[in-house]
């Protein structure tokens, strides 16, 4: 049976009035680049308006959480650490539960690196226990080998996120998912778990992070892979907002369906009502 596709800036079956927090994606959601996206800082004050709250969940793992913090900073916005979850987190505390005490190759930028070894995880590049994957902008040569290497060893082989492009203001570039396809093509494997959206591991760390049930928290975001199934796959409720990758001829093709549907977050904060606590 075809599924009904969510009408565009509407919310007819009064979603909304069931969220009270907001898990906000950021590339293609929130800004391009270091451009907001029109009407995304008004959205963001509408949601405290309403007496709820926000968080930002991003699956790219090339930036730390106080590199979000100071980029938001640059664009006008004054938010702490508590307000970033990102897959690099999310790994890190799958790395703690699962692999305590492991060493670990980690393919990654250097202030990702960092992040690891803040929280303890021991970084090495030769005779590692594991082998992590993000998204790495300072990849070369030397690195891609590296990893191959250490993937067709036949190592633990996990990745912070899925997710094949990256939007920009210019288009898209190539993501963590491409450098999946390029270790595959050297090392035939695909990572053995991935963390970040859509999957559970990474709405397991942000529930943990914010004080609301699952089914009180909404997945706001640009992807349907990404962004939309976590949220259906998860318990979440789930808005696309067609300001990045995913359009709506992408939505009536696919299987996974967004709760609601908005052109942007601009046309989703115009609709926004106060937030009802005895519900």
């Amino acid at each position: 049976m075809e599924a009904k596709i969510p009408a565009v800036n509407q919310d007819q079956n009064d979603i909304l009035s069931e969220v009270k927090c907001f898990a906000l994606d950021m590339d293609g959601t929130i800004y391009l680049g270091e451009q907001w996206i029109d009407g995304a800082l008004q959205f963001l004050h509408r949601i405290e308006e309403t007496g709820r709250s926000y968080v930002f969940v991003t699956n790219n793992s090339s930036k730390n959480a106080a590199v979000y913090v100071d980029k938001l900073r640059r664009m006008g916005l004054d938010v702490g650490e508590e307000k970033i979850v990102t897959s690099g987190q999310a790994t890190i505390c799958y790395l703690q539960r699962h692999f305590a005490g492991a060493k670990v190759f980690l393919l990654g930028n250097p202030m990702l690196q960092e992040e690891f070894e803040q929280a303890g995880i021991i970084l090495v590049e030769e005779h590692p226990d594991v082998v992590v994957t993000a998204f790495d902008t300072s990849l070369d040569y030397r690195k891609m080998c590296l990893v191959c290497d250490h993937v067709r060893a036949g190592l633990p082989y996990l990745a912070t996120h899925p997710d094949y492009n990256c939007p920009t203001e210019s288009g898209f570039i190539p993501d963590a998912g491409a450098i999946h396809a390029f270790i595959h093509a050297s090392a035939f494997r695909y990572p053995d778990r991935i963390i970040g959206k859509p999957n559970g591991d990474i709405i397991d760390y942000l529930c943990t992070r914010v004080n609301s049930k699952r089914e009180e928290i909404a997945m706001v975001g640009d992807r349907l892979y990404t962004d939309i199934a976590a949220g259906r796959n998860n318990g979440l409720k789930s808005i696309l907002v067609l300001s990045g990758e995913a359009t709506l001829e992408d939505v009536c093709a696919s299987e996974v369906q967004p709760h609601l549907i908005f052109n942007s977050v601009k046309e989703l904060a115009e609709i926004l009502c106060p937030y009802t606590w005895s519900r």
